[in-house]
């Protein structure tokens, strides 16, 4: 060990160092990033049956807790469950409930998905909506 150490100069330390330290900013600028977003504004919640969106809701800690059936199909039917700043498939009539096993969502870019019904609930930060809306182009 002691060989290897005489092998050094006292400037490979500083580099060695130097290279260290620079290996933890890529870390600490995505830190640094999300806490921006996460601070920055709500997330919204898109609820859409067969593709359409059919309700949104901002959560925030101020989001009241509610519960609202919807009925995409006849014989079919999602219990949602919104309380503050997340979302939930509650109950659902679907055979293999992936949708109510998700649980909460409440990140941007998250999703729960009920395929028998088309029910889709999907997180999107403030600024992705508004972006979505000019993607949409007029015929």
């Amino acid at each position: 060990m002691k060989s290897i150490l005489q092998q050094f100069k006292p400037f490979d330390f500083i580099l060695i160092g130097l290279a260290l330290l620079l290996s933890f900013l890529p870390a600490l600028w995505t830190y640094t990033s999300v806490q921006q977003e996460e601070t920055a504004a709500n997330p919204i919640a898109l609820v859409k049956i067969n593709g359409e969106v059919v309700d949104q809701f901002e959560l925030s800690e101020t989001t009241p807790h509610q519960e609202i059936t919807y009925y995409p199909n006849p014989g079919q039917y999602n219990i949602v469950e919104i309380d503050g700043n997340r979302i939930r498939v509650k109950e659902d009539n679907s055979p293999d409930q992936i949708a109510v096993q998700t649980s909460w969502i409440s990140q941007p870019g998250q999703l729960s998905v009920c395929l028998p019904h088309n029910l889709l609930i999907e997180i999107q930060a403030p600024d992705q909506e508004e972006e979505e809306d000019k993607l949409i182009l007029p015929l």
